[in-house]
């Protein structure tokens, strides 16, 4: 028998209760999103002393459990950790928000407009966190008013939307760009605009390959930028750009946004990643990378815990954080 099998035992346990809690939030915001609203969210408040996160965060984690032990444990373990408030007024002072004003225009499948959030609808609102235990707390957030925010859609579905998840998953990347600087992944361009603004960044070089998101941004958004002779645009497929010409151009940062989501982003993190020792003295930057992370962690993971249960695998404990640390993984990732 492995002789830490019991670590090994717990962090399985771990993995089980993160996945059960994922597939629930994920129902909910999926198919019923407004589950919570202002009448219940008043009633619920009335009834208690804890302000409306707790409220929000014990009702949504009852909601989401099969049993009153999954429920406490949803709750104590997660959504205490996960539910917030979020302040409308802050984001609507967000620079590209108050600046840049969204036509409601549309270019073969592309079109710009809007969308809004209801009271006390849920959402997510940030990157996953992942705490020492290897849990994972999903960042799922509300708003007490409506709140509407610029769309991009392609074919009527969503792409890139200005909201809370796009503004706080891109902050910590706007703050790391400096010099000249490459983007792949036009959207609405409010990642170009907010680096742009940075006193430190001289240039801002978006890479995108469909020439109706080039169009829609070049003829209603570019023209209200304040900075937009930093901007350069250049129509390319941006594996193609990173392997045969990124090399030579020398940036200093690049931001990579080319996924909708973990579902098709794990794939293109793991391609983009390989060309990253073409460009070596580029820093890389990839959106929403803690929850691609997560997803190759975990099959990783499985793959330790088969070897273990062949005999195929003897190794410490502490070598198996190693293999499904984020250090690690960015690496290995490269040789996959």
């Amino acid at each position: 028998m492995y002789k830490d099998q019991k670590s090994i035992d717990l962090l399985k346990k771990i993995k089980q209760e993160n996945f059960a809690l994922f597939r629930g939030v994920a129902a909910y915001l999926n198919e019923f999103p407004c589950l919570i609203n202002k009448e219940i969210m008043d009633e619920i408040v009335e009834g208690v002393s804890e302000n409306e996160e707790l409220s929000f965060a014990l009702f949504l984690a009852t909601a989401l459990s099969g049993d009153d032990d999954e429920a406490k444990l949803f709750e104590r373990e997660y959504l205490k950790k996960s539910v917030k408030k979020l302040d409308a007024g802050e984001y609507r002072e967000n620079p590209y928000f108050k600046n840049i004003v969204i036509p409601n225009k549309k270019v073969s499948t592309w079109e710009l407009g809007y969308q809004a959030y209801q009271p006390y609808e849920g959402f997510i609102y940030d990157d996953i966190d992942v705490l020492d235990d290897y849990r994972e707390i999903p960042k799922v957030g509300f708003f007490s008013e409506k709140f509407s925010f610029p769309t991009v859609f392609e074919d009527g579905v969503e792409w890139m939307a200005i909201k809370p998840n796009e503004i706080e998953t891109m902050k910590p990347h706007i703050e790391k760009m400096s010099g000249d600087v490459c983007v792949f992944g036009l959207g609405i361009g409010y990642f170009a605009y907010m680096v742009s603004e940075k006193s430190d960044v001289t240039s801002v070089t978006i890479v995108e390959r469909d020439s109706s998101v080039i169009n829609l941004f070049e003829k209603y958004i570019l023209p209200q930028f304040s900075r937009k002779d930093k901007i350069k645009i250049i129509k390319s497929d941006a594996f193609d750009f990173a392997k045969k010409k990124m090399p030579d151009l020398k940036f200093d940062c690049a931001f990579v946004d080319l996924w909708h989501d973990v579902s098709d982003g794990v794939e293109l993190y793991i391609k983009m990643k390989k060309l990253e020792d073409k460009n070596p003295n580029t820093k890389f930057s990839y959106w929403i990378e803690k929850s691609i992370l997560s997803n190759i962690r975990w099959h990783i993971f499985d793959g330790i815990e088969k070897r273990i249960e062949s005999g195929d695998f003897v190794e410490p404990f502490e070598n198996v954080k190693k293999y499904i640390s984020d250090d690690y993984l960015k690496n290995f990732v490269k040789f996959l």
